[in-house]
């Protein structure tokens, strides 16, 4: 192999990323722009959210209840209303998603200590976060149960528990969320790359002058391959350092290991990005081929939703998606110092998965020349 060759090309390649608009557009302001708004975006709690207390109780209980759900943090407005039509309609039109029905018996019951029933009404359009909100509602009227006085006699005889949260003692999301985003931005980018590499020799007409060059096959597949590999590093690098030093996540494990991690992360993903330039005859085919990837491999992968709650016929396709190995080894260097065997462990896959889809993509550039 000429490594004079191959230095030109990659050179090339670095070029026409940097000259062409769609390209730099991808490569520079979208994944970081990404990282900030789904840093803050895309989280799971429920916040700033609209309920509605029906208070049919006249005591003081009743009452007690109605502030200290108007005092929680979570909760942007709660309305209350003595109509249970209003009730209805504020459901029915999304006004609140949640409705809270104190009973007339309510502030009774706890004075004779008896049970005291609350009714929350929810909205089950917004299945996760109504019950999200149901929790936060629970768990105010346990508070207030535990300050009654028949609650203050059980208290002596209740066992106390003391809930402790290793790896995230605060339970940041943002410490949940970053790291995953470090591993999913940088597939969107290196597999859009990859895709385009191809593609936009073929589109812009210099392919053909690309294989009567002194280039062997083998020597354009590798200059391919490189300039989304160290570009991978890059933003994952800045994604890295924003975590650490903006989002304030603890880096606590081997960055060496994340490194070396991230560069089989990076050859895997540059072998499905390779397979769907060869495939694609035009720049907006080999984009929307890479979405076409994406989308199943981000659900697929354990982001946002445990890979043990799909069926078991949908896991078995989870085994070829390589953020599902590199997401366990960010969040585990990040969160818990993972140790090195357990990295191997991860890393082994995406090896193997590299090791099949890159000959996968070089035979089938080498049909398409045909």
């Amino acid at each position: 192999m000429g490594l004079t060759r191959l230095l030109a090309l990659v050179r090339k390649e670095f070029l026409a990323l940097f000259r062409d608009p769609k390209s730099r557009m991808i490569l520079i302001a979208p994944p970081v722009l990404q990282l900030l708004v789904f840093s803050y975006a895309a989280t799971l709690e429920v916040r700033n959210v609209d309920v509605m207390v029906f208070n049919l109780d006249a005591g003081h209980w009743g009452s007690e209840l109605t502030s200290r759900i108007e005092a929680s943090p979570q909760f942007r407005l709660v309305q209350r209303t003595d109509n249970p039509a209003e009730l209805r309609d504020a459901i029915d039109r999304e006004r609140v998603i949640a409705a809270v029905e104190i009973g007339a018996d309510f502030s009774r019951n706890i004075e004779a200590g008896t049970t005291a029933d609350v009714a929350i009404i929810l909205d089950g359009r917004r299945s996760n976060a109504s019950q999200i909100v149901s929790g936060y509602i629970s768990s105010i009227a346990a508070g207030l149960a535990a300050d009654t006085p028949a609650g203050q006699r059980l208290a002596s005889v209740r066992v106390g528990t003391a809930a402790r949260n290793w790896f995230n003692p605060n339970l940041e999301f943002t410490w949940f969320m970053v790291p995953g985003l470090v591993a999913s931005i940088a597939m969107l980018v290196g597999l859009l790359v990859t895709a385009l590499a191809i593609a936009r020799e073929r589109e812009l007409g210099t392919f053909d002058q690309l294989m009567v060059s002194p280039l062997r096959t083998h020597e354009i597949l590798i200059g391919k391959v490189i300039p989304p590999i160290l570009i991978g590093f890059v933003h994952i690098s800045l994604f890295v350092l924003a975590s650490v030093w903006i989002f304030g996540v603890p880096l606590r494990g081997s960055v060496v290991a994340l490194y070396v991690a991230a560069f089989f992360y990076l050859i895997s993903l540059v072998g499905f990005g390779l397979f769907i330039s060869a495939l694609a005859a035009t720049q907006q085919q080999a984009i929307l081929g890479a979405f076409l990837f994406l989308a199943p491999a981000m659900l697929l992968s354990g982001f946002a939703t445990p890979i043990a709650n799909m069926p078991e016929w949908l896991q078995v396709l989870t085994y070829i998606n390589p953020l599902r190995y590199f997401l366990v080894i960010v969040r585990g260097v990040f969160l818990k110092d993972i140790p090195l065997a357990e990295i191997v462990v991860e890393t082994v896959p995406m090896a193997l998965i590299a090791c099949a889809t890159l000959p996968i993509a070089g035979w089938l550039f080498r049909r398409r020349l045909e």
